[in-house]
């Protein structure tokens, strides 16, 4: 093999390959990255046997056609410190060969034969949506996956098919759940009644790897696996196993609370405000809505108190609550600042429930506080 490679863009891929690849395993071949240059293009595939992924880059010039299997770290510290534009690649013996314009390295090499397959894209059944709509969709959603509990669902994101052609994503830890809806258009027959529980994961590789802009990706699978093509590769991944509590139950109906609009980013900073006096122990925040006026309370013994008033469009009865600062803030994270956030609050005992005009949805299970 003998190609020359674009180190910037090739860098990228390698990364995400690299993500993939496991420090660790009984199989000592799947601690590497396959490169193989075909045609005019090269393909960097990466796998641990339950998450795979198979990038493909025309940004080379391939002399020579072949296929090389190299260490992560050493192979990812080349493309990092060289400074060069373009690097050349070659076999020679069993040896990689990498020379910049002023530097050369020599890798040992692997036998490629035994890197398993990573199949291609080829459902007949699929849904099709929109790179940018369903990066948002992880986005705002993965952040909320629980990362503690023994209740192996809660790991992952559903992606529930709705019966109006929508997508729905959906995440919770059971104390707040997070979902977003995208418009997606189905080929074949796809199984809305299929649960399909993507590890979080394999989600943010997803979302790394997505362009942020209108090209279509291509969502397929069974049971137990979820395949997924974009314009640059595609991706394998088991799914979680489990059932999924009924996310549904958990947004408040129609109800007698407060409704308000409030701009995300003007949120975020009086959250900002409030976290100074907080810590990992204390983490609620007292909020009081009353007529013009919203006041942001948070303390904590032998660090502070804060107080920050913001103004608010309601004129209502006053309603207080505590909720979480850390969930508030990383949903907020999640959103840009311009975006319009409508707020649902009853009070103190019932969950607050906020969304947007592009149909995401958080509910947020509100703190106790001890009576004075």
């Amino acid at each position: 093999m003998k190609m020359s490679i674009n180190r910037e863009s090739f860098s990228h891929l390698f990364s995400l390959a690299a993500v993939v690849a496991p420090q660790r395993s009984p199989k000592n071949i799947i601690q590497n990255v396959l490169i193989e240059a075909i045609g005019n293009e090269a393909i960097i595939s990466a796998t641990d046997m339950e998450l795979s992924i198979r990038l493909t880059t025309t940004d080379v010039t391939i002399e020579k056609p072949g296929a090389i299997v190299v260490p992560v770290q050493r192979f990812a510290g080349v493309l990092k410190e060289v400074v060069d534009d373009h690097i050349q690649i070659e076999v020679v013996n069993t040896i990689a060969v990498i020379t910049g314009a002023s530097s050369r390295f020599e890798l040992p090499l692997k036998e490629p034969d035994e890197f398993p397959t990573i199949g291609s894209f080829d459902d007949r059944n699929y849904l099709e949506i929109p790179s940018r709509v369903f990066k948002e969709m992880i986005k705002r959603t993965a952040f909320a996956a629980d990362t503690e509990s023994t209740r192996y669902a809660l790991s992952g994101i559903l992606l529930e098919l709705q019966s109006n052609e929508l997508l729905t994503a959906v995440a919770t830890d059971g104390r707040r759940l997070a979902k977003m809806d995208g418009i997606v258009k189905v080929t074949g027959e796809v199984n809305s009644q299929q649960t399909t529980i993507v590890p979080t994961r394999t989600m943010h590789l997803i979302e790394r790897m997505l362009p942020e802009d209108e090209t279509p990706i291509y969502l397929g699978g069974d049971n137990n696996q979820l395949r997924l093509k974009s314009p640059n590769g595609v991706i394998h991944s088991r799914l979680v196993e489990g059932r999924y509590p009924r996310w549904k139950d958990a947004i408040p109906k129609e109800r007698a609370s407060l409704k308000l609009t409030i701009l995300a980013g003007t949120l975020h900073a009086a959250l900002r405000q409030a976290a100074i006096v907080s810590d990992d122990e204390t983490r609620g925040v007292d909020f009081r809505f009353s007529s013009g006026t919203l006041v942001v309370n948070s303390q904590t013994a032998e660090v502070g108190h804060a107080r920050i008033e913001v103004p608010i469009n309601y004129d209502g009865e006053v309603v207080e609550t505590a909720l979480d600062l850390r969930y508030l803030t990383e949903m907020l994270r999640a959103l840009r600042p311009d975006e319009l956030l409508d707020m649902d609050i009853e009070g103190p005992q019932t969950a607050a429930y906020m969304k947007t005009a592009d149909s995401f949805g958080y509910v947020l299970m509100p703190l106790t506080r001890k009576s004075h």
